[in-house]
């Protein structure tokens, strides 16, 4: 299985970066993953919500603009379907019996443009919390990470 997740900024912290790749390390015995870091915006500190939806549009093309042909788009969202552990390793296990690739969005400071949303197949929410995107990101790599480990029932190291 191709995984891509498509992440609006760069990690700035060595401790999210280092983290991340501890997991798309880990992730590398499941499954192909990329992971492309997307410019954000530069945009004042205080906006307008018609400035704000421009600066999500100008992310929001950057992102549909690196979504493989074929794949299976989950947009990370607030809105989205929560899932159990358990059944986001189902819904990986069900694309993956399909011979999908999957396409993982993850939006900028403020978030995912309609467009990108309107793409995506699916919306996907880790938590019921407003999550900064890098740190939606590393949630997001651990959860592929013990969703592989469940599909495979193997242990969960700690």
């Amino acid at each position: 299985m191709n995984i891509t997740v498509l992440a609006v900024g760069k990690l700035k912290e060595k401790y999210f970066e280092e983290a991340c790749l501890d997991y798309e390390k880990r992730l590398s015995r499941y499954c192909r993953l990329e992971v492309k870091e997307l410019p954000d915006e530069k945009a004042p500190q205080t906006l307008s919500p018609a400035q704000e939806e421009q600066v999500k549009d100008r992310e929001g093309q950057r992102l549909l603009s690196q979504i493989p042909p074929r794949s299976q788009v989950i947009a990370l969202t607030i809105g989205g379907k929560p899932y159990t552990s358990e059944e986001l390793a189902s819904r990986m296990q069900a694309l993956q019996d399909m011979g999908k690739d999957v396409t993982f969005l993850i939006g900028g400071s403020l978030g995912l443009s309609r467009q990108a949303i309107h793409r995506a197949d699916e919306e996907l929410s880790l938590s019921k919390l407003t999550l900064p995107h890098r740190l939606a990101r590393l949630v997001l790599l651990e959860q592929l990470y013990r969703s592989f480990k469940i599909i495979h029932k193997e242990t969960y190291h700690k």
